[in-house]
C-alpha cells in the first residue's frame, strides 16, 4: 500500500510540476473523499453505478483533474476516443481494459496511459469494487471570438 501511495504522490507531483505557475500559491488545502463523493452512472455511456471523488474540482488556477472512481460490481466506463492524454492508476479490484482494440485484465499497481486520439473502455470484474485514480489536464475555457 505504501508503494501505491508513493506512486500516486510521484504521479501527482510530476503532473503538477508540468503545470506549475510562476507565482507561489498559498491556498493549499486537504479534501476528504467522504466530502466530495458523488454517485454517478458509468461514464461515457458505461453500465452500472460508480462513485466519483472529484478532488480539487473547484480549486482556483488548478488545471489538472485528479479523480478517484470506485466502479461498483457490474459497472463500466464506456468506450470513447480521448481528446487529451489521460492516466488511470488501479488502486484495488480487477477490471478488463479495452485499449485501441486490445483487451487485457488490469489490477492493483497497473498504470494506464491513454493518449490523445486513443480509444479505451474499462469494465469492473468480480465482487470487489474496481478503484482507480484518473489524472488529466482540464480543458481550457474557450475565449469568445471578437
Amino acid at each position: 500500500m505504501a508503494l501505491r501511495i508513493a506512486v500516486l504522490a510521484a504521479l501527482a507531483a510530476a503532473v503538477a510540476a508540468g503545470h506549475a505557475q510562476a507565482e507561489t500559491r498559498r491556498d493549499s488545502y486537504v479534501q476528504q473523499a467522504r466530502d466530495v463523493a458523488v454517485r454517478q452512472p458509468g461514464p461515457h455511456d458505461g453500465a452500472g453505478t460508480t462513485t466519483a471523488y472529484p478532488f480539487f474540482e473547484d480549486a482556483e488556477g488548478f488545471d489538472i483533474v485528479f479523480r478517484q472512481r470506485a466502479m461498483h460490481p457490474g459497472s463500466s466506463i464506456g468506450e470513447h476516443r480521448n481528446d487529451k492524454d489521460e492516466i488511470y492508476y488501479v488502486l484495488s479490484g480487477r477490471g478488463e481494459l479495452l485499449l485501441d482494440g486490445r483487451r487485457r485484465e488490469v489490477g492493483p499497481g497497473d498504470a494506464i496511459l491513454t493518449r490523445n486520439g486513443s480509444t479505451h473502455a474499462l469494465r469492473q470484474l468480480g465482487d470487489e469494487d474496481l478503484v482507480i485514480i484518473v489524472v488529466y489536464p482540464k480543458k481550457k475555457p474557450v475565449s469568445p471570438s471578437r
